[in-house]
């Protein structure tokens, strides 16, 4: 049961974090997103390379998920993201708070999952390789 929500939470991201992606290049390149953008989200975006590095990053993480590959990097990568989208959506637009609440969830859950593979970096005293 915990693997199949695992890998129901992993393709929710996943498809999330990719369709949002490319409707930002939607907005990025002037056309008509094909999802309705948070008017506050796009303000905080006064520089178009800080949307760009974003969305892309979303892309690149969504597909990443999608087909199981690096999955504990995509989520490492998403970790800011996805607490950036929950603060804008508690204290900015509310509109869309649900949804950044599940998306929390889901990511707080996919890093319990894969909680042994970030064990490393929360060493105090960390012994090199050789």
């Amino acid at each position: 049961m915990s693997k199949i929500f695992m890998q129901i939470s992993r393709l929710f991201l996943g498809i999330i974090f990719l369709v949002a992606g490319i409707n930002g290049y939607f907005v990025i390149f002037g056309f008509e997103p094909f999802i309705v953008t948070s008017l506050e989200a796009m303000a905080l975006f006064e520089f178009e390379y800080l949307l760009i590095a974003e969305k892309s990053l979303e892309v690149t993480c969504g597909i990443l998920l999608i087909i199981n590959q690096f999955t504990p990097l995509a989520i490492a990568i998403l970790s800011p993201i996805v607490a950036n989208i929950f603060l804008l959506h508690l204290f900015l637009d509310h509109s869309l708070l649900i949804l950044a609440v599940i998306l929390v969830l889901t990511h707080v859950y996919l890093l319990f999952y894969y909680r042994k593979n970030f064990m490393s970096i929360l060493e105090r005293k960390s012994k090199p390789s050789q």
